[in-house]
């Protein structure tokens, strides 16, 4: 318990928990944007469109950096709570997050082992798994109908609905997973624990 990572990031948690969620209602505006466009393109809708489209930019990879700035001190600080726990190296834990296909299955199973790896001394663990479980399945959802709108031309009103609300979900969802797995490790870290090993999560 003497690591330098032994420390609950809780000031990349705070920072994270708030740009993600504004990042996705810049991807409302930028979709709805950009639909108009495509459905009546004029030099103000382009103008429009393409700002909304900076702004989103801008902001998704803020946030992009910092939820991968967050999860990696949070995975270094499972790996000194319960050693063996987590799999794999430092480097595939962010990469996973960055590869098409593979970032729709893989990433859940990582955030579920540092959960789990930081939530020595626990036993309620079930409401956790739900929570990353309903967070990723919205994520998935959202990722998947983006793509399938884009073989429409983008302008596909009910898949745009859908992909959106499944997207703001992801970002309040998100912001709890943060908040929990932050919060698990500040609690067993401060409290001292005793390191145990534990098997990987399936």
């Amino acid at each position: 318990m003497n690591s330098p990572l032994s420390k609950a990031p809780w000031l990349l948690a705070r920072c994270t928990q708030a740009v993600i969620p504004v990042a996705a209602v810049a991807d409302v505006f930028r979709s709805v944007a950009v639909r108009a466009h495509r459905l009546h393109p004029t030099d103000a809708s382009l103008n429009r469109s393409g700002f909304a489209s900076m702004v989103f930019v801008y902001l998704t990879t803020a946030a992009i950096a910092l939820f991968l700035v967050w999860f990696s001190r949070c995975r270094r600080n499972a790996q000194v709570l319960s050693p063996g726990a987590v799999t794999g190296s430092g480097a595939w834990a962010v990469l996973a997050w960055l590869i098409p296909v593979v970032n729709l299955w893989v990433p859940r199973g990582l955030v579920l082992e540092v959960r789990r790896a930081s939530s020595v001394g626990t036993t309620e663990t079930g409401r956790d798994e739900v929570l990353v479980n309903v967070w990723w399945a919205a994520w998935a959802g959202h990722t998947v109908l983006t793509a399938a709108s884009q073989f429409g031309g983008g302008t596909s009103l009910p898949l745009l609905v859908v992909a959106e609300v499944l997207e703001l979900a992801a970002a309040v969802l998100v912001v709890f997973v943060i908040q929990r797995i932050t919060a698990l490790q500040s609690r067993v870290l401060a409290a001292g624990a005793p390191v145990e090993p534990l098997t990987p999560a399936a």
